[in-house]
């Protein structure tokens, strides 16, 4: 077997059995005979069970970073902030230890939360400036809009995800069913609170105003929005790249070399 498809049997084994069982109870001995290996094997990957615990967050946040690049290479009115984070919920939703991570599960993470917090502080803050500089480029283009501090704004779309992201614990029994719902609800107020064109793209059905600010015939306003987020898509993935080849790192960090 190859080192990288057994490094990758172990990451699935160690991702199964922390759903399962949760921080506490899971074991090296557990993992390796999930994974079919000698307890040694896994020890010859990673150093200790939070470095392997730590590689399995990092793994399922780097599928969710690249499914954002996928997006936003296929499509550039993904860069708009409603758009991005309406993916990420779905991310979100879809992945068990994104759920778990996000909305602090100590029940799944025990300590792993705090000492991902620790280990990952320099990669938490890149990603803090990534969005950072996301915003600046958007509002630079005018496609989000400028009448308050970029820093306010940043605060404000990451409370919101916030407030989306750990409702689906707090709410559950009273949220709509269906989960593109739930994301189009989301994109609908961040696109409401920030963007400067509310009335376009999915979910503009939800109540938003059809005017756009970027041209007064709405059509017009459409293609000026799509060309104003075709040339701003070029930064922002560059961006995100830059932040996905960083989390590459920090996993390769955590291996045994």
């Amino acid at each position: 077997m190859e080192r990288a498809e057994r490094g990758e049997r172990i990451l699935e084994a160690a991702g199964e059995l922390l759903l399962a069982w949760g921080y506490r109870r899971v074991t090296i001995d557990e993992i390796a005979r999930r994974a079919k290996v000698g307890k040694g094997t896994v020890y010859l990957h990673w150093k200790t069970k939070d470095s392997l615990l730590l590689a399995v967050v990092l793994r399922v946040q780097s599928r969710s970073h690249q499914r954002q690049l996928a997006r936003m290479r296929s499509d550039p009115m993904e860069i708009l902030p409603s758009r991005a984070l309406r993916g990420h919920f779905l991310d979100f939703l879809d992945e068990p230890v994104l759920r778990a991570l996000y909305t602090d599960d100590a029940d799944i993470l025990g300590r792993l939360n705090d000492t991902a917090k620790k280990e990952l502080a320099e990669l938490i803050v890149q990603g803090d400036q990534v969005l950072r500089r996301h915003l600046e480029v958007l509002r630079e283009h005018g496609l989000v809009r400028d009448d308050m501090d970029v820093h306010h704004q940043q605060y404000a779309l990451m409370a919101m995800a916030t407030g989306f992201f750990t409702s689906e614990a707090l709410l559950s029994g009273r949220a709509p069913d269906a989960p593109e719902a739930r994301a189009e609800i989301l994109a609908h107020t961040v696109r409401s609170a920030l963007e400067t064109c509310p009335g376009s793209g999915a979910g503009a059905d939800l109540g938003a105003d059809p005017g756009v600010s970027l041209g007064a015939d709405p059509a017009s306003g459409g293609v000026r929005l799509a060309a104003a987020a075709a040339a701003a898509a070029p930064e922002v993935i560059a961006l995100y790249e830059h932040l996905a080849e960083l989390s590459a790192q920090e996993m390769r960090r955590q291996v045994r070399s």
